[in-house]
């Protein structure tokens, strides 16, 4: 199983810009699948997650800004970001929670991209 994530990039504060990422190979379902972001210097921490049967909960700190959204046909989750601002720069990360073809429940990560706001 492989997530690709992409869209990232230097921005302006103020700015959007929207990622993507996509879950490949042999497994049964996605679960739920999510966003998280590292800052340096600090802990990886979650931006929104999406379970499979809708709904979404973000961080404080993006609520009203940030919208993740998901293709289960694509297998492909989303995340828009608006009006974003230096303190969202951080590597962000794509995470997937699925049961795989023995039905075995296995948490994946993507490669993580680069957001950089600029003031």
């Amino acid at each position: 199983v492989q997530l690709q994530a992409s869209g990232g990039g230097l921005v302006q504060a103020g700015g959007s810009l929207r990622l993507s990422c996509v879950a490949s190979g042999n497994f049964f379902r996605i679960t739920d699948m999510g966003w998280y972001r590292q800052a340096p210097g600090k802990q990886r921490e979650l931006v929104a997650r999406i379970p499979s049967g809708g709904g979404s909960n973000y961080a404080e700190s993006v609520k009203g800004r940030f919208t993740i959204s998901r293709d289960n046909a694509k297998n492909t989750i989303y995340l828009q970001m608006n009006n974003l601002k230096p303190e969202d720069t951080a590597v962000y990360y794509c995470n997937a929670n699925l049961l795989t073809t023995g039905l075995l429940r296995r948490d994946y990560w993507g490669q993580g991209t680069q957001v950089t706001v600029s003031s």
